[in-house]
């Protein structure tokens, strides 16, 4: 298991993380899901030894590693930008670490040959050992470096946003590969990404960076149905997170803006109906319609609030619900009191 106890990290004055807690359990597929400039990529260079907490210790099953030289960390790191050599073949890339590693490089020809052939093979490369770097697809890059990492038999495998490079057909299908690739090794991966939606796909659990903490880790399901605080459902892309004192109920005197300081609704869970008309078990708030968006499967609908506000509904095409809408026009968006998430102090 991996460990981060109260991990700090400044550059100057800014503090990019502030007390981190993390725990990857063993055989586990861990999502890091955080904003560009959250603090992502210097989390796994700590880990990774590139860099060291100014407070705080990381320990692989108790093994404190923090102020260790990276090669002595056993931990492999696949770079956002694959980080290969272009002049060395797919081979020679991959059995690289095996032959200049810092403890106990491998001099014997034949065993490195048959572990870079069996790391080809299982990250489905085993007839491109022959061919120069520059002569593969962006996907196959993407799996020599993969390869060149788990040939070594890392404890734990840290991934910088290791699919940005690539096409959203490919990326898909380097998803899949992933999971399974993992699978099949039993070791941790910890999965660094921006994307909300390669986060759920990817991890066993995702972790939400925020604010230089971590301020939710559970299972995708959890996660993307009952966010445990504002941040964490921001950083989604599903909830609309709305000041409580705009939503107005017509049956109880008492208000969600008396009870919480924000309220998450997911996009899904909105309804629109015309001023006036919104049930009066739900809840509502008054927004003026500004445009649409077509997706295929989906629209999305975008509303502006009295404050300023911002809010997003989803119409599911299948099973369409909202009714025509007019640019310019408002509207009251409504929704069940069970809907609606409260969170205290801001996002």
């Amino acid at each position: 298991m991996l460990t981060l106890s109260q991990v700090t990290r400044r550059y100057g004055d800014a503090v990019a993380l502030d007390g981190l807690d993390l725990r990857v359990p063993d055989d586990t597929y861990m999502s890091l899901l955080g904003a560009s400039g959250s603090g992502k990529t210097t989390l796994l260079r700590l880990i990774a030894g590139f860099e060291e907490p100014d407070h705080g210790e990381i320990a692989i099953d108790g093994d404190r590693i923090d102020g260790r030289a990276p090669h002595l960390r056993d931990i492999g790191f696949v770079f956002q930008n694959f980080a290969l050599f272009p002049h060395l073949t797919v081979a020679q890339n991959t059995g690289f670490g095996l032959r200049y590693r810092a403890q106990n490089p491998l001099t014997n020809e034949a065993e490195i040959t048959d572990r870079v052939q069996q790391t080809l093979d299982l990250v489905g490369l085993g007839e491109f050992g022959h061919r120069a770097i520059g002569a593969i697809s962006g996907g196959q890059r993407q799996r020599v470096a993969l390869a060149r990492t788990l040939v070594t038999e890392p404890r734990i495998v840290l991934l910088d946003e290791p699919l940005g490079a690539l096409d959203a057909n490919l990326r898909a299908r380097m998803c899949d590969e992933l999971r399974a690739i993992r699978e099949r090794l039993k070791v941790s991966f910890l999965h660094v990404t921006g994307s909300e939606t390669e986060a759920l796909t990817m991890g066993d659990q995702v972790a939400v960076l925020s604010n230089g903490k971590i301020t939710q880790s559970d299972a995708p399901a959890t996660l993307f149905a009952e966010p445990a605080t504002a941040a964490a459902a921001r950083h989604l892309n599903a909830w609309n997170i709305l000041p409580a004192a705009l939503i107005t109920s017509q049956t109880s005197p008492r208000t969600p803006a008396q009870t919480a300081a924000q309220l998450a609704v997911r996009f899904d869970q909105i309804d629109v109906a015309s001023e006036g008309q919104a049930p009066a078990h739900h809840l509502h708030l008054r927004a003026r319609y500004l445009t649409g968006e077509f997706n295929g499967p989906t629209a999305l609908s975008f509303f502006r609030s009295a404050d300023g506000s911002l809010v997003q509904v989803i119409d599911h095409l299948s099973q369409p619900r909202l009714p025509d809408l007019i640019e310019g026009a408002s509207y009251d968006l409504h929704f069940a009191p069970a809907a609606a998430r409260p969170f205290q102090g801001a996002a």
